[in-house]
């Protein structure tokens, strides 16, 4: 049996990571500009609800890959179970979204079986039939095209934040969902799963979030917050920041976004006092709508934003919080 490009579905007690379909993306459009055949394969334990939704999108098959092992994620029975599924199928290339999960797997993984892995991709394209992914380097200010000569199965994970996860391509029809068997008696699992890095406390995954307000150096105090956070609160968004409020610690790292924070492509981005840095930039310039508020018409942030209001926040905020109370009758 052999798979063009095999791509793994990311997925929490029966909920799947939306990252996955933004990898979906790159892997749907590059099993179309080389005429190769894409599958996914879903690990855990009654899985059955998030192979069923990813079967909704354009893909040739979906595999279960079930075992009690796999019930809680451990980098040990994800690299037994991975390294067996794709000894089966035999892709070309395998497909991930850029975790915290892949990225304590994933190199273990390719270790395993002697392969190659480039990681945190932003891109890709296709030159004389080779593909070609693009990388950032030097906190993003540059980007690089890397080749891999490597014999396949090539390993690859993409940027969150990198592709639009509602431009995943759907099916008429659903793919068919087929369960693979693998033994998993000979994989010693070292290592016990405790709490959730993303559930400890004050941490927030924002790659998730529909909706964030942002926060930079335009609010000049850490007392200032208080109206961005009843902005985010009236709009139903998380709160976020640029690097020098977390530096301050006037919130909390995990609310950082950029090259040094976390990457993300909400539907909207509502950047507040925040100039553009390209440090920031790298984090958030795939959202669907980006509306900049900064007293400087200048500032960087205006070059990629959809809706740029130039004025004092402190103007502006107050009213964008009136109105949107007012819309949900508050």
């Amino acid at each position: 049996m052999s798979e063009g490009i095999l791509l793994f579905v990311e997925q929490r007690d029966g909920v799947l990571n939306r990252t996955t379909l933004e990898a979906l993306v790159a892997a749907q459009r590059i099993a179309t500009e080389t005429g190769q055949k894409l599958s996914a394969a879903v690990f855990g334990s009654g899985v059955s609800a998030v192979a069923a939704e990813i079967a909704a999108k354009a893909l040739e098959a979906v595999y279960v890959v079930e075992d009690a092992k796999l019930a809680e994620y451990t980098p040990d029975a994800y690299t037994g179970a991975l390294k067996q599924v794709v000894q089966q199928l035999d892709p070309k290339y395998v497909i991930f979204s850029h975790t915290y999960q892949v990225r304590d797997f994933a190199p273990r993984l390719t270790a395993a079986l002697n392969k190659s892995l480039v990681g945190d991709c932003i891109g890709y394209k296709i030159e004389g039939g080779a593909l070609l992914l693009t990388r950032q380097i030097f906190q993003g200010k540059i980007n690089t095209d890397v080749s891999v000569s490597s014999e396949p199965p090539i390993f690859i994970s993409f940027q969150a934040g990198s592709y639009r996860a509602d431009q995943a391509a759907a099916s008429e029809s659903a793919s068919r969902i087929e369960t693979l068997s693998i033994d998993m008696s000979g994989v010693e699992v070292r290592s016990k799963p405790e709490e959730k890095f993303q559930e400890a406390k004050q941490a927030v995954d924002l790659t998730q979030a529909e909706r964030i307000v942002s926060v930079g150096r335009g609010i000049k105090s850490e007392e200032n917050l208080r109206l961005v956070k009843d902005l985010a609160e009236a709009l139903g968004a998380e709160l976020a920041a640029s690097r020098p409020i977390c530096d301050n610690e006037w919130l909390p790292m995990d609310r950082q976004i950029g090259s040094s924070g976390q990457t993300v492509a909400p539907k909207l981005y509502l950047a507040v006092g925040i100039s553009g840095a390209i440090q920031h930039v790298v984090g958030m310039k795939n959202a669907q709508t980006i509306v900049a508020i900064n007293k400087d018409a200048e500032a960087p942030i205006f070059d990629i934003a959809d809706y740029g209001i130039v004025g004092d926040l402190f103007e502006i905020v107050p009213a964008l919080i009136a109105e949107a109370r007012k819309s949900q009758g508050q």
